[in-house]
């Protein structure tokens, strides 16, 4: 009888070895790129539900249809404002929530 020589671990263990604890440096850039790309991802998603190209959701935001393709592969040095317009130009609600000190700050 074969043996399992394999440990199951958490997701959150094995990122808490690999890139670093939570509060790091390392780790804390981890998560935000990782933020930035689901973002991008919610962009794409919501535009071809929409039924948009690229250009045709370019055109309603008024910029180029390489700058939607950048924002949907996450590239890092998209405007907010950008990203708010092709948020507004798909119909999208958007939320934030800003947290400080581990405490939500309610606006």
């Amino acid at each position: 009888m074969a043996t399992n020589k394999f440990k199951t671990v958490s997701l959150d263990t094995m990122i808490d070895k690999h890139i670093g604890k939570e509060g790091t440096e390392r780790r804390d850039a981890f998560e935000n790129e990782l933020r930035t790309d689901l973002l991008g991802q919610a962009i794409k998603q919501a535009r071809q539900e929409r039924n948009l190209t690229q250009e045709q959701l370019g055109e309603l935001v008024g910029v180029q249809k390489a700058q939607i393709s950048k924002i949907e592969n996450s590239v890092k040095n998209a405007r907010f404002e950008t990203i708010l317009k092709v948020f507004d130009a798909l119909g999208a609600k958007v939320n934030f929530n800003v947290e400080l000190n581990n405490r939500k700050i309610a606006y």
